[in-house]
């Protein structure tokens, strides 16, 4: 993992003024070129050959393998959610180090975080890379703003000092890995805010990809009983498959009186719900909440005489991206993957992906070949 304290570190477009190069560590054939698919906005892509600069101290270039389409950038291709163009989407992979100047390996096979932190700035200080102040995407960067191979829509990615990266063990398939940076680790950073969950009654309210390792993860972490939501039947049923012990089909079953309700759909009907079902001394942790809504009444009474917390999870910090890696190699490796993830499809396939998308919460992309 990136050492957040290191003076090296930059966010993404820093690394022009470096003066090491892929010699430094690197495999003699690394390609001096990478093959992406570049966003042109809207619905429009173009494959392009893209230069892959010299490393800067703490770089490092990661062959990718695999990626996976998240739902943001369906929803970036569809125009819901701004984001610069020309640039590589896709912010979930998995790959192999072909070159690199910070403390890694090359042939190591690994997973990055979604954010390159500059480990300086106050946010970063007090713990919360996640929100740094110059914080720059993976898979959200123009490729004409310094950082181009942002993306894991390409053959290779280039990972900025302030990028963390975490080795994957050879039991966690390619496909499984890829969910680590994003969806996984996310998770995880919720489940710490909701604190012990050994015991407890949890409420997840929305089962996409998230809301799945929510219900694993729970259990794992020793919840009584896990509680989900979602109106669609086959979410429902890989909720079951997944380890859910009570599913709930309509708002008006909505559970009450839990300790704990993870809040993945981002419906101002599922945050409401999960305020509502947190009993005294509850948790509610709001995840889904990414892009602007209506706004939802809060009952401060209801709140300070029920000891209860609100807070909300963005992004994440490492520990959780080691946290999620270890978590797939370890009780998330018995989740249905086989009715979570959908393809394989090439990566010149992803055009006619985002239009006309394959079943499944996640399609997986292959990069290798």
């Amino acid at each position: 993992m990136s050492d957040l304290s290191s003076p090296e570190l930059h966010p993404a477009g820093s690394g022009a003024t470096g003066t090491a190069t892929r010699t430094a560590d690197s495999d003699p054939a690394a390609p001096s070129t990478a093959e992406a698919l570049v966003w042109l906005g809207e619905d429009r892509f173009e494959p392009r050959s893209l230069p892959i600069p010299p490393l800067a101290p703490g770089e490092t270039l990661v062959r990718l393998t695999t990626a996976t389409v998240c739902g943001s950038d369906r929803h970036t291709v569809a125009g819901h959610r701004p984001a610069p163009s020309p640039s590589v989407l896709g912010h979930e992979g998995v790959g192999v180090i072909a070159a690199t100047t910070a403390d890694h390996a090359v042939g190591q096979r690994v997973v990055f975080a979604v954010t390159a932190v500059c480990g300086d700035c106050r946010n970063c200080r007090r713990g919360l890379s996640a929100k740094c102040v110059s914080v720059a995407k993976v898979g959200h960067e123009s490729t004409e703003a310094g950082w181009a191979l942002s993306g894991t829509y390409a053959s290779h990615i280039v990972l900025p000092a302030g990028v963390a990266i975490a080795a994957v063990p050879d039991s966690v398939p390619d496909a499984v890995a890829a969910t680590a940076g994003c969806a996984v680790a996310t998770v995880m950073a919720m489940c710490e805010a909701a604190g012990d969950l050994s015991g407890r009654r949890v409420f997840v309210n929305g089962i996409g990809m998230l809301g799945l390792i929510a219900i694993a993860a729970a259990k794992s972490r020793g919840a009584a009983e896990v509680i989900a939501f979602d109106p669609a039947p086959e979410r429902r049923r890989l909720a079951e498959a997944t380890g859910a012990d009570t599913l709930v089909a309509a708002a008006a079953d909505q559970p009450a009186d839990v300790d704990v309700a993870l809040e993945l759909s981002g419906a101002e009907a599922g945050v409401r719900a999960c305020l509502d079902a947190i009993g005294i001394g509850g948790t509610a942790v709001l995840a889904g909440s990414v892009s602007p809504g209506p706004h939802v009444s809060i009952d401060p009474e209801h709140i300070v005489r029920g000891w209860r917390t609100i807070t909300g999870v963005h992004n994440y910090e490492p520990r959780h991206l080691e946290q999620a890696v270890d978590f797939l190699a370890g009780d998330g490796a018995a989740m249905p993957w086989d009715d979570i993830l959908g393809g394989p499809i090439r990566m010149r396939d992803l055009p006619d992906e985002f239009a006309h998308p394959t079943p499944g919460l996640r399609t997986v992309v292959d990069l290798d070949g």
